[in-house]
């Protein structure tokens, strides 16, 4: 007798493994099928969440305030949002500027174009360093409603839905308005013209 005949154990453990290779390469090849499944499904809810091409347009637009006279104001909307630029009086200014910190409702400036909290004074809220230049969110900070320019108690704007008074800096004054008109990011680009966003 030449060479020895493999035992039936020997086959019968050849087969397991052999089986037991397969199965894992089943469990394997399943588990990336689903992984790429699952992604496929996911990125398009993932996706949707991205601005629209329409909405990215109006990240930042650029206003022409060169016609606009002291003593008023126009309403551009950005980010489908009212916005107030308001080119301001002497008068306005000054009173603005008198108003003790201790007498805000809310001492914050809410500037998006300084960093950090800072006090809510007029040279912190106004665009420029003259304090000529007013530039803020119209939209009531209590529910939403637009405020009326050049009224209420403080020369300011009042809001008609629920009674807050603002100043004319924009600062909340009395009502039941939380905090003061928030001021969008903004700058000059030129003598005439005020970039938002």
């Amino acid at each position: 007798m030449g060479g020895t005949q493999p035992t039936e154990e020997y086959l019968s453990n050849t087969e397991d493994s052999h089986d037991e290779g397969r199965r894992d390469f089943i469990y394997y090849a399943t588990a990336g099928a689903g992984a790429v499944g699952v992604g496929a499904a996911v990125w398009p809810l993932i996706n949707q969440m991205n601005p629209s091409a329409d909405v990215l347009a109006l990240a930042s637009i650029r206003v022409d305030v060169s016609g606009l006279d002291e003593g008023t104001q126009i309403t551009v909307l950005w980010q489908g949002k009212p916005v107030f630029i308001r080119r301001r009086t002497v008068e306005e200014i000054e009173e603005a500027r008198a108003v003790a910190l201790s007498d805000l409702q809310d001492p914050i400036a809410r500037n998006e174009n300084i960093a950090g909290e800072v006090d809510a004074t007029d040279a912190n809220r106004a665009l420029d360093e003259a304090g000529e230049w007013l530039v803020q969110m119209g939209v009531c900070t209590h529910l939403g409603c637009v405020p009326l320019g050049n009224a209420g108690d403080f020369g300011g704007w009042f809001c008609p839905c629920h009674g807050s008074h603002y100043d004319t800096a924009g600062r909340i004054r009395r009502g039941p308005a939380p905090t003061n008109l928030p001021i969008p990011p903004a700058a000059f680009v030129d003598d005439g013209t005020i970039e938002l966003g």
